[in-house]
């Protein structure tokens, strides 16, 4: 199982099953009950962790007092921060969205994989590089793009790492708990703001949705919102 898992991450991509096994032993195992938070931002960044199975949301504090979610992620993702990566605490808090396992390493370890394998140590440099590429990009979308495009935008993103197609072949469902304030953080929007564009996206019939699901059925459409402009 944990070979498994280890080699859906990008960054131990083309390394040998003897490889996996020997990271693989150098990592806990660790469940979470739904809730359950991993770390907390301002922690000691002393951990990097993998989702086994499950899903996990990471939020990061802002000055209204709200949470900005930053991030969801799916089984064979990497989250946490160590300082052999230039992170001393930990800049988000990680919390499990239903049950959750994650496999655990800790800073000595990890430096022992970066020291055995170079080229993960290149591969780290290149996500470290690729976060703050991000970042800088989502600043500049949610100055110059409508809530409707962010929505849009995120939906697409969701789908393609959680959606699963429909038994019909029509529409990609989503099956997360995400709430109108978690798609309001994650877009730089309002509940308010984000109610009222999933609302005409409904009445277009783009998506539909439940209480833990959404489902995009009409994917070109959400595609073309992205792409109008102003």
């Amino acid at each position: 199982m944990r070979l498994q898992i280890l080699a859906q991450v990008p960054l131990f991509d083309g390394l040998s099953e003897l490889a996996l096994d020997g990271i693989g032993q150098r990592m806990v195992s660790l469940s979470y009950a739904e809730g359950d938070r991993l770390y907390t931002a301002g922690d000691p960044a002393d951990y990097l962790y993998v989702v086994a199975a499950g899903q996990v949301k990471t939020l990061q504090p802002v000055l209204n007092g709200q949470d900005s979610i930053v991030d969801m992620l799916a089984p064979g993702d990497f989250l946490g921060g160590l300082s052999v990566l230039g992170r001393p605490v930990y800049g988000e808090t990680a919390v499990a969205l239903v049950t959750t396992c994650a496999l655990r390493i800790d800073t000595r370890a990890f430096r022992e994989v970066l020291l055995e394998y170079p080229q993960v140590a290149l591969r780290a440099l290149d996500d470290v590089t690729a976060l703050l590429r991000d970042a800088r990009s989502d600043t500049s979308q949610r100055a110059t793009s409508s809530v409707e495009q962010r929505v849009a935008t995120t939906l697409l993103r969701l789908a393609d790492k959680f959606g699963q197609h429909g038994g019909s072949g029509n529409g990609t469902l989503i099956q997360l708990p995400l709430s109108r304030a978690d798609l309001a953080a994650m877009t730089g929007s309002t509940p308010e703001s984000v109610s009222r564009a999933m609302s005409q996206l409904r009445k277009d019939g783009v998506v539909d949705t439940g209480r833990r699901w959404t489902s995009i059925l009409d994917r070109d459409k959400l595609t073309a919102i992205t792409e109008t402009t102003e």
